[in-house]
């Protein structure tokens, strides 16, 4: 590297490290630091790689063949409505089994 080039990569760096400065913690960190803090599942960057028990699984599937909203679509507007909720609060009920199963 010659004279010029060198002090022009000197420059940039010290550059970058006046903006890395200005940065706070990423909401990414943060959220891997508080999951680790209170030992639950890091969220973060996607879902996690394991799945829940075959249990959990089954009911979830055996509940959502009962109260699919496709299943009642010919009964009425009621009846779907009741099934979108009881839909709704399985989806829910399956995650939250999951994530304690997996010691979240």
């Amino acid at each position: 590297m010659t004279a010029p080039d060198s002090t022009m990569a000197q420059i940039s760096r010290r550059m970058l490290s006046a903006k890395a400065e200005q940065f706070t913690e990423s909401v990414i960190r943060e959220m891997t630091r508080l999951a680790m803090k209170h030992h639950a599942v890091n969220l973060s960057q996607g879902f996690p790689d394991f799945a829940a028990p075959e249990e959990i699984k089954e009911a979830y599937r055996q509940r959502m063949r009962e109260y699919h909203p496709d299943k009642v679509a010919h009964l009425g507007p009621d009846f779907r409505s009741l099934a979108e909720r009881k839909a709704k609060e399985i989806n829910e009920a399956y995650e939250a089994l999951s994530h304690r199963w997996s010691g979240a």
